[in-house]
C-alpha cells in the first residue's frame, strides 16, 4: 500500500499575505524630499502686459555655466572654488555704491544664474549652493548667529519667538514688510547646446 503525502492546507496563506501587506503599508513611513528651497515667480499670465523692467547693469552680478560645467562669472572664466565665489558675491551684495562698477546697494543687487541644458545637475546645485551660501552668510553675521544655526532658524516655521527676532534682524525687516537685503536671485530659462 502506497503511502500518502500529507499536505500543508494553504488556504489562509492569502490572508496572510494581505494582512502582512496592509500591516507594512500602515507602519511605513515614506521620507518626504523638501527639493529646492525656490520661490518660484509667479506665471506670465499673471503679470500685467508690459512689466520689463531696466536693471543697471552695475546691479547684476552674472554666473553662466556651460555644457562643459565650466563657469563664466562676469563675463570672465571662472577656475577659483566656490567659496571664492561665494565671497566675491558677498563683495558684490555688500558692495553699498563704493565701487562704482558693482552694486549701488543690497536692496538692488541681483544675483544672475544661467545654464545650458548639457549642465550637469552637481554643477547647477553647486553653483546654486555657493550663491545662496553668501546671502546665509551675511544673514548669519547680521543676526549674530551661526551660518548653521541661521539656516535652523530659516527652515522651522514654527521657530520660537527669540528665533524669529534673530530672522527679522538677519534679513532686515522694514516697517512695510520688506526687507533690507532680500535674497535676489535670478534663473535664467537654460539655453540650448549649439543653438
Amino acid at each position: 500500500m502506497a503511502r500518502s503525502t500529507p499536505e500543508i492546507p494553504n488556504a489562509s496563506m492569502a490572508d496572510i499575505a494581505f494582512l502582512l501587506l496592509t500591516f507594512f503599508l500602515m507602519t511605513t513611513t515614506v521620507a518626504s524630499d523638501k527639493g529646492l528651497m525656490i520661490q518660484l515667480p509667479p506665471p506670465p499670465e499673471a503679470l500685467p502686459p508690459d512689466t520689463d523692467v531696466e536693471i543697471p547693469e552695475r546691479n547684476l552680478f552674472k554666473i553662466q555655466v556651460n555644457s562643459f560645467d565650466r563657469l563664466l562669472v562676469e563675463g570672465e572664466p571662472w577656475t577659483a572654488s566656490n567659496r571664492e565665489l561665494t565671497d566675491k558675491i558677498k563683495g558684490f551684495i555688500l558692495n553699498n555704491g563704493q565701487d562704482p562698477t558693482s552694486s549701488d546697494n543690497p536692496q538692488k543687487a541681483i544675483v544672475s544664474f544661467k545654464t545650458d541644458r548639457g549642465t550637469t545637475h552637481k554643477a547647477f546645485i553647486d553653483v546654486l549652493d555657493a550663491i545662496q551660501a553668501a546671502y546665509h552668510e551675511i544673514y548669519a553675521e547680521r543676526a549674530g548667529v551661526t551660518v548653521d544655526r541661521w539656516r535652523e532658524i530659516a527652515s522651522d516655521p514654527n521657530a520660537d519667538p527669540q528665533a524669529r527676532q534673530q530672522y527679522d534682524k538677519g534679513r532686515g525687516l522694514l516697517p512695510n514688510g520688506g526687507v533690507e537685503i532680500p535674497m535676489a536671485l535670478s534663473i535664467a530659462e537654460p539655453t540650448k547646446v549649439g543653438g
